[in-house]
């Protein structure tokens, strides 16, 4: 692949400009220096292949529910030695995500409940209202 612009690199990774330069000042993506002498676009910074990969990485880390921090720790891991590392940060992320679905369930029962109830109930306070209104008094 012929070295490319940002907005290139942007759209090869299914992002915008400003989160490859976001990704750039949190260091996850390297900025490269702008050409002196006639270089790509005359003077505009080049991308290449490696580039893509590792926005498209961050993408797909990024979507298991990795963090940009440890995004970070990820991209600085060896492949063919640091296979301990990465199972436990995985693992981690996994305790994580099953808490957060465990919350998830929780307020989709009581949801659930409180909207049979409203169902239910024809006169008087609604009872969801009234839930909401009792925990943000307490």
């Amino acid at each position: 692949m012929p070295r490319m612009t940002i907005g290139a690199l942007a759209q090869a990774g299914g992002v915008g400009v400003e989160t490859v330069r976001y990704y750039q000042r949190r260091g996850l993506i390297g900025t490269p220096d702008r050409p002196t002498n006639g270089g790509l676009g005359g003077g505009f910074r080049s991308y290449g292949d490696d580039d893509v990969r590792r926005l498209r990485f961050i993408r797909s880390a990024q979507a298991a529910g990795f963090t940009l921090d440890q995004i970070t720790e990820l991209l600085r891991l060896d492949a063919g030695h640091d296979r301990d590392r990465a199972r436990a940060l995985a693992e981690a992320r996994i305790e994580a995500l099953d808490a957060q679905i465990a919350e998830l369930q929780a307020a989709r029962n009581a949801l659930t409940r409180l909207a049979g109830a409203c169902a239910q109930a024809h006169a008087g306070p609604c009872p969801i209202l009234s839930a909401f209104e009792r925990d943000a008094v307490a």
